[in-house]
């Protein structure tokens, strides 16, 4: 197996991360799996992945923290968020730390491979013409909101000034898997 595709995959949910590793193992990388910002910190100690896919909203924490982790301890290093939980704050954000790209579940190993074939960006990438709408721009401030908060329900609702359990539903009304 090439030393130079070393894969680290940082999610909690162990079903997925054993998928996505068997799928990525067929492909001949090397995989290595973390479920928290702390087993991340723990396997940068002994060994220095070239790929990293990271599930933006952790059991404990933000993937965002180990977006950041993962860049410090190797700015070439191309690291694919992945998220049920999309937005555009988050993307922003996941960018700004150091990720190659972005992705919204459901994807494969197919996306995410590709993705980090287009690390580079593309400046001929096609704008679109649709307008956005108030669903989508509150969809959106609530996760930049759930993010800033570490994703505390309780504290999010709060600083949206709505109740916890109307949060509650509409996080549960456009959750993607």
């Amino acid at each position: 197996m090439p030393a130079d595709r070393l894969l680290l995959i940082v999610e909690d949910d162990e079903k997925f991360a054993r998928t996505l590793k068997r799928s990525f193992e067929r492909r001949d990388y090397e995989v290595v799996l973390a479920a928290s910002q702390e087993d991340v910190a723990e396997l940068l100690g002994v060994c220095s992945p070239n790929y990293a896919v990271v599930d933006l909203k952790l059991a404990a924490s933000s993937g965002l923290a180990c977006v950041q982790a993962l860049h410090a301890h190797d700015p070439a290093m191309l690291i694919v968020v992945l998220t049920g939980f999309a937005s555009i704050a988050t993307a922003v954000e996941a960018i700004k730390l150091g990720a190659c790209h972005y992705l919204a579940k459901p994807s494969n190993t197919d996306d995410i491979e590709a993705a980090f074939g287009r690390a580079a960006g593309d400046a001929t990438a096609p704008l679109t013409e649709r307008a956005t709408s108030i669903k989508t721009l509150e969809w959106e401030r609530i996760h930049e909101t759930l993010a800033e908060t570490g994703f505390n329900i309780s504290e999010t609702a709060r600083r949206l000034g709505m109740h916890r359990r109307t949060l509650a539903r509409k996080l549960e009304k456009r959750q993607v898997t």
